[in-house]
């Protein structure tokens, strides 16, 4: 029945996300899931309150024309759960609030209005642990400082913790870890994910609906809030107003902020200061990108989990050539497998450089004219300066003329442009260009040398 409940949902998300933006998509229906549905009563489990407002207010006809099409006419009602901030009396929801709400929903016959309170339910994904996080020196110390974090939630010293790096260096696994840990330390304690675009999402949202406070006081009763990709907030002036009040709230109360970002905070175009002097506060850590040992170790992992034997040389060649981030690296593997799968081979260096070919942009080495120049004068033992004299030796002379033809060949610099680096006009490039080519048809010799520093060059 689980199986089925959750086909039958996703057929309907199917339905809503092609009639809705991919934004109002995302931040309304993706987080939904299905909790139970027996007897002809469908409940689904969402965030908030905040968000049974909003499907209430503005996506009621879509969701539910959805639900009978495709959960026909068993389908007899449909119910939330979700939790209730309680507690402090400026983040609560009065009793009268609560029976008007109701009320107006019953006088309605308002099919949203049953609902259930249940365990607050943090948007984790308890897969992103410590324990299938690999590290090494590339994240040791981001690593340590999370699993410090989340071990020590009483400890203020990393409040707020500022991860950032480029895409796909694991940034998101290792702050969702840190909230999985966080409640697995203190199972009660209100921990929150959601990406920035969300929060945006919902703010622009609740200002429509007239409902600010109450998404505000909802914010204010989270004990770990974890935000990703806080550049999303970048030109959202009143959104970062909103933010930077709920930050100050849960600092003061030493609540945890885990935030993540694709560039330090000094880099943050379009932030308010007085919002960038917060995310300063506390600790400011950098995840780059893989190194070899990092690179082998996710994919090693990964076969793991997969329950998959690959040799050892296979691990390393992909290793070696996926280098950018440990999010491409899972994407080769993945490809691997299946395309190992399918086509019923072993795994084979050349299954690996296919699937590569087709999985990895590959981009050409940017060459530039001072890589020439280097690259020659290293190979004949020239001094850079003795280009730019007047020095006629032969092998000057010579180096020089070569450095003219490979920065023709190898860069888009005019002749002009060729001969002003090195104070000759593009007559003399022109002529050198004309000489080496005609060296290189008659002198064997010299082709071989020629084919060595252009290797060199192109490495």
């Amino acid at each position: 029945m689980s199986e089925e409940k959750n086909r039958l949902w996703n057929e309907c998300l199917q339905i809503i996300k092609d009639n809705l933006s991919p934004e109002h998509y995302d931040s309304w229906f993706s987080p939904i899931t299905v909790q139970n549905y027996e007897d002809g009563v469908l409940t689904l489990r969402v965030p908030s309150a905040f968000y049974v407002e909003q499907l209430e207010g503005r996506f009621r006809n879509l969701l539910s024309l959805t639900l009978k099409r495709i959960f026909g006419r068993e389908l007899r009602q449909l119910k939330y759960s979700y939790d209730v901030v309680k507690g402090d009396d400026e983040t609560n929801i009065t009793e009268d609030r609560k029976k008007l709400q109701h009320q107006q929903a019953g006088e309605m016959h308002n099919p949203f209005a049953a609902r259930e309170y249940v365990e607050f339910d943090s948007q984790l994904n308890e897969s992103y642990t410590f324990d299938n996080y690999c590290e090494s020196k590339s994240n040791k110390l981001a690593y340590a400082i999370a699993n410090a974090v989340a071990s020590n939630p009483k400890c203020q010293t990393f409040n707020p913790m500022f991860i950032f790096g480029p895409t796909g260096v694991g940034k998101t696994h290792l702050i969702q870890a840190i909230g999985n840990k966080m409640k697995e330390v203190d199972p009660n304690s209100r921990v929150l994910y959601l990406c920035a675009r969300t929060f945006e999402s919902q703010y622009t949202t609740s200002v429509r609906k007239n409902a600010v406070n109450d998404f505000i006081n909802f914010y204010k009763s989270i004990d770990m809030l974890i935000i990703d990709d806080v550049q999303e907030f970048a030109g959202k002036t009143a959104t970062q107003n909103t933010f930077f009040h709920i930050f100050n709230y849960l600092h003061n109360k030493q609540k945890h902020l885990i935030l993540s970002c694709d560039c330090p905070p000094s880099e943050l175009d379009g932030m308010e200061p007085r919002l960038l002097s917060r995310f300063k506060w506390g600790m400011t850590v950098e995840l780059s990108r893989p190194d070899y040992e990092l690179r082998k170790n996710v994919f090693l992992m990964k076969a793991a989990e997969a329950s998959v034997d690959i040799p050892m040389e296979i691990t390393e060649f992909v290793a070696e050539n996926v280098k950018d981030n440990v999010r491409e690296l899972e994407g080769v593997f993945v490809s691997l497998l299946a395309y190992s799968t399918a086509l019923n081979q072993p795994f084979t260096i050349e299954l690996a450089r296919n699937v590569l070919s087709n999985s990895i942009k590959t981009t050409k080495k940017q060459i530039t004219f001072d890589t020439i120049v280097e690259t020659v004068c290293s190979q004949f033992s020239i001094d850079t300066n003795a280009l730019f004299s007047k020095s006629r030796k032969r092998e000057v002379a010579d180096s020089r003329q070569l450095i003219m033809a490979l920065a023709k060949k190898y860069t888009k610099m005019s002749y002009t442009v060729i001969g002003a680096k090195l104070n000759r006009n593009h007559a003399t490039v022109l002529y050198a260009c004309k000489t080496i080519d005609e060296r290189l048809s008659v002198d064997k010799d010299f082709r071989t040398v020629v084919s060595k520093i252009e290797e060199s060059i192109m490495a």
